[in-house]
């Protein structure tokens, strides 16, 4: 579902008889954010001579780098060959100020707009392939690498990027601030998946299942909820000791997680549909887990392939957004019932957003490269939505 290298951008070699593509920079942005660093990958059997930096900016063993404190303005990449020469040219802006909307871009990295116009701020090119972001408080914002082994995290002020290893297949994340900590599901751990803990730049690591997908975090109980999408059920993992303390059985291809703000009820997206090649109803599940041991309570009636889920914890709603239908299913958070008809949004819709300073849902939506916005009360698009983001958006954060 999540495309490969095959959509970055392609250069071509300058040449009047036999035009040749000769470099691949992988991120598609102008707009860079300093400390960004994107792959330059040669790829004629003619290879250039020579590639250089004019401006801000370096190459170190296959990335170009521009530095953590580089002022804004502009650099030019050339590839020189034996027939022709290929540019680009990109910009370097000054990191965001006050209030952002954070996009995890697979295709180019975190992409920063404006909340109140949706203008792009500029991009930070993570040297990955991001599959979420998150807040991790006032200063924070970390991504992962869900193709590679590492999460950024961007300090904003000041302005700070650095790169924690050791992380494998990172899918999704989310902060804990009473262990300063943050939790990372690993999709392939050991042949299996697994949760990862970072406190600083240090990882602690534990098997969960197989292919951990989505995470929730109780910070009162320091419980860590991990979805295993192909063991068919939750893992419950004790924050500090890390280590699997129990499992919440008969939720197949658990895939996304919400987790209500007493701790005691938590929901779970089946990540399946009938005519999709699971060939059994997707769902969202109610767990009750304010007793001695977990249980599943309520079901949802089937839906076409849900993926993504986010809670309204005030007004009991759930948002469930619908990759087959493009579509976001609004669910009453106590009876797992529609409270209204689906809201169309744009294509393959994955993790949603729920603000509830702004009162507003954020969409990403993976096929059309867009971002679209709902007034939650009203469930009315929001003017100017959908806006458009970095190649293939999968998760939005709400930056303060």
């Amino acid at each position: 579902m999540i495309r490969a290298f095959a959509a970055i951008c392609a250069l071509a070699l300058i040449s009047a008889q036999h035009p040749l593509a000769i470099a691949q920079f992988a991120s598609h942005a102008t707009s860079l954010l300093p400390g960004s660093r994107f792959a330059v990958r040669l790829t004629s059997a003619n290879a250039p001579s020579s590639i250089a930096s004019l401006g801000s900016g370096r190459f170190d063993d296959g990335f170009y780098v521009v530095p953590v404190n580089a002022r804004p303005g502009s650099a030019t990449l050339v590839a020189v060959g034996s027939s022709g020469i290929a540019v680009r040219n990109i910009r370097i802006v000054s990191p965001p100020q006050g209030r952002a909307l954070a996009v995890a871009s697979y295709e180019d990295g975190i992409v920063f707009h404006n909340p109140n116009t949706f203008a792009v701020l500029g991009t930070l090119a993570t040297g990955g392939s991001p599959s979420d972001v998150t807040e991790l408080g006032a200063y924070d914002v970390a991504t992962t690498d869900t193709d590679g082994t590492s999460v950024t995290v961007v300090g904003l002020a000041p302005w700070s990027v650095h790169i924690v290893l050791g992380v494998p297949l990172g899918d999704e994340l989310v902060g804990d601030t009473p262990l300063h900590a943050l939790f990372v599901t690993e999709r392939e751990l050991d042949g299996k998946g697994g949760l990862a803990r970072i406190i600083g730049r240090h990882v602690t690591s534990v098997v969960t299942g197989s292919t951990a997908e989505g995470v929730a975090v109780d910070l009162h109980r320091q419980l860590v909820y991990v979805a295993d999408a192909n063991d068919g059920g939750v893992a419950i993992v004790d924050a500090r000791a890390m280590r699997v303390i129990d499992r919440i059985p008969k939720i197949p291809r658990a895939f996304a997680l919400a987790l209500s703000a007493d701790g005691r009820r938590l929901y779970a997206v089946s990540n399946q549909g009938v005519s999709t090649l699971f060939g059994a109803a997707g769902s969202v599940s109610e767990i009750l887990l304010d007793r001695q041991r977990p249980r599943v309570r309520l079901r949802s009636a089937p839906l076409a392939f849900p993926i993504g889920i986010a809670l309204d914890d005030v007004h009991h709603e759930l948002f469930v957004t619908d990759e087959q239908a493009n579509e976001i299913d609004v669910l009453d958070a106590n009876t797992l019932r529609a409270r209204h008809a689906p809201l169309q949004t744009c294509s393959i819709p994955w993790k949603p957003l729920f603000d509830p300073q702004s009162a507003r849902l954020y969409i990403p939506c993976a096929g059309s490269d867009e971002i679209d916005v709902f007034d939650a009360r009203t469930l009315r698009r929001v003017p100017g939505a959908p806006f458009e983001t970095g190649g293939y958006p999968l998760a939005v954060a709400s930056v303060r």
